[in-house]
């Protein structure tokens, strides 16, 4: 894989941020990933500033009562 930054790449960059900027999202987390297809993004919703794969943001909180007052 070539890991040359190209002026094309850099304006893709700066298109995307302009977008972001331009929307009512107000965190941006940037990760680069060999995982996505080529010019492909992800988004992920979280219910919060810090929950990103949290127990209570997956559904599977271990220290809440249930609705019968169980824990």
């Amino acid at each position: 894989m070539d890991k040359k930054v190209k002026v094309n790449d850099i304006d893709e960059i700066v298109k995307m941020l302009d977008e972001f900027a331009d929307s009512d999202v107000s965190r941006l987390k940037v990760k680069v990933s060999e995982e996505l297809e080529l010019g492909k993004t992800k988004r992920e919703y979280h219910l919060g500033r810090c929950d990103i794969g949290s127990p209570f943001a997956c559904g599977t909180p271990f220290d809440v009562e249930d609705d019968n007052g169980n824990d």
